[in-house]
């Protein structure tokens, strides 16, 4: 009886103690939500003249994100990219286009998060335009330019037409003719020629837009032993689209 009266007081005495002992406290967490907007800047180029469906883009982030006052992804992280989709432009119709999708961020520490990102906006210097719809990015059209080259071409064939109606005395018609032979001309070159390409340069900025939210733990966006240095989003920018001909100069028709 003695001894069962002890065991008992010593198991009420246990459980009082683990009763007692006090809980741990929660661990702090940091969440950038579904939707949040992050700046980017690129790192490499690439182009729909040499790049090919899973080619990798990398990026860089140029602001900082901030997430229950704290600073949860400092610029110069890194962003990791797939062109999923190309097109080049066409010879007669159609615009270069690419499809890019982010899929991972890799803090300055080294903790990294895996998800699935589109691209949002599109640096306001290029001349390439976003879908938001589809998240396309397509080169910029070229009829004007088109134009031009016709009308350049037609301009040059008269100019050459005319010094040679004036050697034969028949200076209107040699122009007339001049004219409809450089157009012509003009207007093979133009059917055999692509549009511009889609580029995205070395520092053109886009923007990503989060599918998903990214919860960090206290520990993970502890910065003070990533050391510093200079990003590399500080490239020339967008580069101007130019029309990509494969065909040797022409010499205008005399």
């Amino acid at each position: 009886m003695y001894t069962r009266m002890i065991g008992l007081a010593l198991a009420v005495a246990i459980s009082t103690g683990l009763a007692q002992e006090p809980a741990a406290a929660p661990v702090a967490q940091f969440t950038v939500v579904e939707g949040t907007k992050v700046p980017l800047s690129m790192i490499n180029s690439v182009s729909t003249k040499n790049a090919s469906p899973g080619d990798r883009v990398y990026l860089e982030t140029v602001f900082p994100i901030l997430a229950g006052g704290k600073i949860v992804i400092p610029p110069g992280s890194y962003v990791a990219g797939t062109i999923t989709e190309l097109k080049r432009p066409g010879k007669m119709k159609g615009r270069g286009e690419m499809y890019v999708r982010f899929d991972s961020l890799t803090l300055p520490n080294g903790v990294t998060r895996d998800f699935r990102a589109r691209v949002g906006a599109l640096d306001g210097r290029a001349s390439e335009h976003l879908d938001k719809a589809e998240g396309k990015i397509q080169s910029e059209g070229n009829k004007s330019g088109d134009v031009r080259t016709v009308g350049e071409a037609a301009g040059a064939g008269a100019t050459i037409g005319s010094i040679a109606g004036v050697s034969s005395g028949h200076t209107g018609l040699g122009a007339g003719i001049g004219a409809a032979a450089g157009a012509a001309a003009g207007l093979v070159g133009v059917l055999f020629t692509r549009g511009p390409d889609a580029i995205l340069s070395r520092g053109t900025t886009l923007e990503m837009v989060l599918d998903r939210p990214l919860t960090f733990d206290a520990s993970e966006i502890d910065f003070s032993r990533s050391s510093g240095r200079t990003t590399a989003g500080d490239g020339p920018g967008p580069l101007p689209s130019k029309k990509d001909s494969s065909l040797p100069r022409r010499r205008w028709p005399m």
